[in-house]
Order: structure tokens, then C-alpha cells, then sequence
């Protein structure tokens, strides 16, 4: 079944490490909120008039927005969609954003799971990586989440970061399961190109930690979460049993989803588009009636190599009869040294059809899924 994102590009201020689209300028988002609708309409067709079972907020920091935008927002879904019963909206969210007026007014507008930036429990890392709020914020933030009513919400958690030791990591682990979250995603920090901390390493005033210790945090996290009831079921996601978050699923089962707003990105099996990620280039475009998007038609190689990619990431791993059967692809006849090697060195598992890593493969998920793929 199909899901619906929508990305807003709006936050208060940058973090070092983010490199998605966003604007601290806040001064067009009536007329975003507008276009975005507009471009719903024009996108009426792309899910097949399927049920929708999730509804994403993403961006930026969609927890911005003001109780007539989603009113505004929701009636022009409602107008086009049908959503199943069990329909999973899930807003992003800074713990800033989330005092409790404004956990009524999501409530209110429908939104029934939140997805909290908390990354850190630490003054001093939150400082450095420049999150508009500090660990009392963020205590403050989840003791309201539960008092509001929200029985559903995940956590963010970043490891890997320069002056988080092990010993660090491990206190956020154990504060963020003082509150029993039904998810928690935990993400290994990149240093991206386009970011504060970006330029910091060009100039050599920054450098990414040590493999080892990345490594050593992963298995931190992973030993931690799986020991206190959490199922490791995508390399950067923790959930409670039968807590999976629907919308990041959809990625990793190729499942039809619309995005909605500039940057945002959809599949329909057949191809995936990319819109523009500049805001007024966007408003502009949408006002003229037009998408502005990048059109990827993809091949049966594309295909292939999704599939490979997505699949071997997570709990369900890599299904060899789906490949044999939809792209007649037979993964173990073209990779069969390799597979032995990666079986030998107790990286992957091949159980009947299922190709899955184990949690030493996972370290190398991306290094082994590449080998993998069809080669141009």
C-alpha cells in the first residue's frame, strides 16, 4: 500500500552536520503550503487511487508548522486519497518545537506518531553540533510527548561524533530508553560536503572519527537496544516488535510512494522523480502549473541494484527467489566466489533464499551490497 511525504523546508537555524534542503526563512511558507497542495492535485494520479497507509512529515523541521496548515494540508489529502484505518502520520519534530499547546494541536490534526531529533542527550555535543536545544529541552520534550498521549514516537540518536566517547554514548542509550520509545534510529555521523562541518574539514579543523570507533558504537547501540527488547531491523533503526516505521519500510520494500514539496522524491516501481530543491524556483514553477522535477526511468539493471541495496540492509534481508523470478537475475550464479567468501568470513547468512548480513556484514552493508550489484 502506498505512502505520502511532504517535505518542508523550513528550520530555525542549520545544524553542522545536515546536508537536506532546507531555508531559515521562514517569510514564504504560506505561499510553500499553498504550492505544495497545488502540486497534491497535479500528482492525483501517481498512487493509482490506492489507500494510503502513511503519511510523512519530513524536511527540514515540519513541527514549524501552525494548526491551519494542516487543516489546509489534510482537507486537500482528503480530496484526492483515501487512507486506510491504520493510516501512520508521523511528524518530525525538534524537541523545541514540542510543548504541550502545540502536542494538542498535533494531536488534533491527526498526527499519531512523532519522530524526535533528540541526537544527544549532551549539553556539550549539542552545542557543537549546533541543535537549537539543550538536554533539559530535550527530558522536558519526551516527558511531554508521554503526558500528551502519544503512544507512538521514535527517537533520533547520532553516534560517531568527534568527543562522544563510548562512555557517552552509552548514558544517551540509557536515557533514551528511560522513556521507552516504541523506535529509535541511530545514525553513524557523515560529514557532508555542503555543511558547516563540511567546510571544517576542508580546512582541516575537523576530521571524522575512526573506523574502529564507529564500529564500536554500532555494536554499542546494537547490543544495547536488542538486550532491552528492540528489534535491529534496518542498519540504523531499532523498533519495539511490530513498531516498524511504515514510511522508512516503503524505501526498503519497494513500495509506491509521493513526495510532496521541493527536494522531495517519488517511486511508482516504474521510475523515480526528484524535485527541485530550491524553494522559490519550486513556488514558481507550481504557480505556472508545472512540476519541477528530474525523471529517472529505471532499467532492470536499476532494479536489480535497488533491490540488492534495500533489501540487504534489513531484517527481511535479500529474498534470491524475488530476483530469479520478477528480474530473472540469478545473484549467487554471477557472485558465487564472492558469496562463499562473504559466508566463509561470517559476514552474510544464506538461509534457503535469504541472503541477510550479520552484525559484523552489517559494517560493510554498503562495501558488500555494492559488489553485488549489476555492473554497468
Amino acid at each position: 500500500m502506498p505512502g505520502l511525504y511532504f517535505h518542508i523546508p523550513f528550520c530555525k537555524q542549520a545544524c553542522h552536520y545536515c546536508d537536506f534542503h532546507f531555508s531559515t526563512n521562514l517569510t514564504r511558507t504560506e505561499e510553500m503550503i499553498d504550492a505544495m497542495v497545488q502540486e497534491l492535485a497535479m500528482q492525483k494520479n501517481y498512487l493509482d487511487n490506492n489507500k494510503l497507509t502513511s503519511i510523512y512529515f519530513g524536511g527540514g523541521t515540519p513541527s514549524l508548522l501552525k494548526a491551519n496548515h494542516f487543516e489546509i494540508i489534510f482537507n486537500a489529502i482528503d480530496q484526492i486519497f483515501q487512507r486506510d484505518l491504520t493510516c501512520e502520520i508521523t511528524l518530525e519534530a525538534n524537541p523545541d518545537d514540542l510543548s504541550t499547546v502545540q502536542l494538542d494541536m498535533f494531536l488534533k490534526a491527526g498526527v499519531n506518531r512523532l519522530s524526535i531529533g533528540i541526537q544527544s542527550f549532551d549539553d556539550e555535543i549539542l552545542r557543537f553540533i549546533n541543535r537549537a536545544h539543550d538536554s533539559k529541552m530535550a527530558i522536558t520534550a519526551l516527558e511531554n510527548v508521554r503526558k500528551a498521549g502519544f503512544e507512538n514516537f521514535s527517537l533520533d540518536l547520532i553516534y560517531a561524533i568527534p568527543g562522544q566517547d563510548n562512555a557517552l554514548l552509552k548514558k544517551n542509550i540509557e536515557t533514551a530508553l528511560l522513556f521507552s520509545p516504541q523506535h529509535i534510529s541511530a545514525y553513524g555521523l557523515t560529514i557532508e560536503p555542503q555543511t558547516v562541518f563540511g567546510n571544517w574539514a576542508s580546512k582541516n579543523k575537523l576530521t571524522q572519527v575512526e573506523e574502529s570507533l564507529n564500529a564500536d558504537q554500532f555494536e554499542l547501540i546494537s547490543n544495547e537496544l536488542i538486550a532491552n527488547g528492540y528489534e535491529h531491523y534496518e542498519i540504523s533503526n531499532y523498533s519495539k516488535p511490530g513498531n516498524y516505521s511504515r514510511h522508512n519500510s516503503s524505501y526498503w520494500k519497494q513500495t509506491p510512494y509521493l513526495g510532496i514539496g521541493p527536494s522531495a522524491h517519488s517511486y511508482n516501481k516504474v521510475s523515480r522523480q526528484f524535485n527541485i530543491n530550491n524553494n522559490a524556483a519550486y513556488i514558481k514553477a507550481i504557480k505556472n502549473n508545472e512540476i519541477p522535477f528530474q525523471l529517472e526511468t529505471l532499467t532492470i539493471e536499476n532494479k536489480i541494484n535497488e533491490y540488492v541495496f534495500t533489501t540487504l540492509r534489513t531484517i527481511w534481508g535479500c529474498n534470491l527467489e524475488v530476483l530469479k523470478e520478477e528480474y530473472q537475475f540469478d545473484l549467487i550464479h554471477r557472485n558465487k566466489t564472492y558469496v562463499d567468501k562473504l559466508i566463509q568470513e561470517e559476514l552474510v547468512i544464506l538461509d534457503s533464499s535469504i541472503l541477510s548480513l550479520t552484525n559484523k556484514g552489517k559494517l560493510l552493508a554498503d562495501q558488500i551490497a555494492l559488489e553485488l550489484m549489476v555492473q554497468p
